[in-house]
């Protein structure tokens, strides 16, 4: 079956605690969803405030060739004959094909909120209907409160229904706005609406009972054939339903027809992108598109995985445009090793004998607090050295910060070489930085290609905070050489000394990289020498 999606991240996930995207960000993102296969786009409510009136007005020059753009507001004020009201004249001065405007199913909204009569309420929203209808827009009318209203008056509540259908609304939509429903109310509610309506019935769904994705299936299951939610599940309290959990569900699930097969691959991509314009973390146990959705630690789940990927997966990463990922930690098999030994191209050059003691290694470092499952450059790392245990890059003799209340941080180190000793001092932006200098320093004279590693991202995270500023803790960098990147990580008492080892790390991975390119240490200082 066909089930048309409707998003309003833009709207209703802006409302969302610490949810904020400029007029640009939403510009972007309405095309991203158009490229992704949703119906409807709800930009904003133009009638509400500025950056959303902006918003509409720029979107005309939008070029979306899938999704109807559609502006939200309300009935018109009791107050206000509909020709007059500036909410309804802001719709259409939005110009979108679409407009979802809201109105009361709830007796306690009409005579609280709005003090009005009830027969008042059904001449709003009929009105405001009809009007809208007549200037050509297709409308999706909201029941905002309808499941709420329904259980406190069902009579009403059907027939503030009836006074959008027959002024000719395309959609009803039924809104759990407080997300207090469970599913098996849902299902009842719609169902009984489903008997009594004809057309197509919506269904809008909050999460603050965490049932909202599971509310909104039961819904299409009773007889929805509309679906409105948020990207990532953003929205106020405790957010929208989340629309890339419905999508795959309805998709993957139950065989029903969303944004399409061949567009579900872009679902992840396109949930990231969006939490990256709202400087949002994307929740890494987000369902389906979140980073472990398709992860695994437990050394008895990899091992069969690696047997099987359906036998811990429910459905294969890449159809929602994930990627399995195996976990390193102290829970991990010899199956999570092999995995990663392939993932490198590197499973053919241990042997059985050296995985299981590199193993053995891995799991003493996470008993000491590190943390290898993200910080897959100093596993890469440990692989190398148990590769070629005799190749010996650089030795740090010493090193030594000195930070001053003026003058800034300097650092001096001194590393050896093969038979040479070197040493560098340098100033920098804080110890790190100021360490990074001098280690480069020294080892760009042997070598030069250190220069294209940069780091790109820095985490500190308190081990034991029972011990306050004694506690241990573990530094995690990412670094990027332009081709590729990876994480290293580093742990101590002492914050520099982590940050100074996740960065050795970060460096001499690097180089075994390059001197496994040219077959051995000697070959990179030979080219050196000679100016190659």
């Amino acid at each position: 079956m066909r089930i048309h999606t409707f998003d309003t991240t833009l709207r209703d996930g802006t409302q969302g605690e610490a949810v904020s995207f400029s007029v640009d960000d939403k510009l972007v993102i309405a095309q991203k969803l158009d490229e992704l296969g949703i119906d409807y786009v709800e930009g904003g409510w133009p009638g509400s405030n500025p950056k959303d009136k902006e918003f509409f007005a720029r979107a005309r020059d939008l070029k979306l060739n899938h999704a109807k753009l559609t502006a939200f507001g309300s009935t018109r004020f009791s107050k206000n004959p509909v020709k007059q009201d500036p909410n309804v004249r802001a719709l259409l001065e939005a110009e979108t094909p679409a407009i979802s405007i809201f109105g009361k199913s709830w007796n306690l909204h009409v005579a609280r909120a709005l003090a009005i009569s009830e027969e008042e309420n059904l001449k709003l929203i009929s009105e405001t209907v009809r009007y809208l209808k007549d200037h050509g827009r297709e409308v999706i009318y909201d029941a905002e409160h309808f499941f709420d209203g329904f259980n406190a008056d069902p009579d009403f509540a059907l027939r503030t229904l009836d006074a959008a259908k027959q002024a000719g609304a395309d959609v009803l939509c039924l809104c759990d706005t407080n997300g207090g429903n469970l599913t098996h109310r849902i299902t009842e509610v719609v169902a009984e609406v489903r008997k009594r309506f004809d057309g197509t019935l919506g269904i809008h769904t909050h999460n603050d009972c965490d049932s909202a994705v599971a509310n909104a299936i039961a819904a299409v299951e009773a007889g929805c054939t509309h679906v409105q939610g948020c990207m990532n599940g953003y929205g106020e309290r405790c957010g929208n339903a989340n629309l890339t959990s419905i999508i795959a569900n309805l998709e993957l699930k139950l065989g029903h027809t969303t944004i399409g097969r061949d567009n579900l691959v872009n679902l992840a991509v396109v949930a990231r992108y969006i939490a990256e314009l709202a400087n949002l973390p994307l929740r890494n146990d987000q369902p389906y598109v979140g980073h472990s959705a398709f992860a695994h630690k437990g050394g008895v789940h990899v091992s069969a995985v690696l047997k099987d990927s359906a036998t811990y997966e429910h459905v294969p990463p890449e159809t929602v445009g994930n990627r399995q990922r195996v976990l390193l930690s102290d829970l991990s098999g010899r199956g999570n090793v092999l995995y990663k030994l392939k993932q490198h191209g590197l499973a053919d050059r241990l042997d059985s004998t050296a995985r299981r003691q590199l193993l053995d290694r891995i799991k003493q470092m996470e008993y000491q607090g590190y943390e290898l499952e993200a910080a897959e450059g100093t596993f890469e790392l440990l692989v190398r050295e148990a590769l070629r245990p005799g190749l010996n890059l650089f030795d740090v003799i010493s090193y030594d910060v000195t930070t001053r209340m003026v003058g800034g941080t300097s650092a001096t180190v001194t590393l050896k070489i093969q038979d040479n000793i070197h040493t560098a001092v340098a100033t920098g932006h804080g110890p790190m930085n100021a360490l990074d200098v001098c280690l480069r320093q020294c080892l760009s004279t042997v070598y030069p290609s250190v220069s294209n590693v940069r780091l790109t991202d820095y985490k500190v995270r308190v081990l034991e905070p029972k011990k306050g500023t004694a506690a241990k803790v573990r530094v995690l960098v990412e670094w990027s050489d332009h081709r590729r990147s990876w994480a290293t990580v580093g742990v101590s008492d002492n914050v520099i000394e982590a940050s100074w080892r996740a960065l050795l790390d970060a460096i001499r991975l690097e180089l075994m990289r390059l001197t496994e390119q040219d077959g051995s240490v000697e070959k990179v200082l030979e080219d050196y020498c000679w100016g190659v």
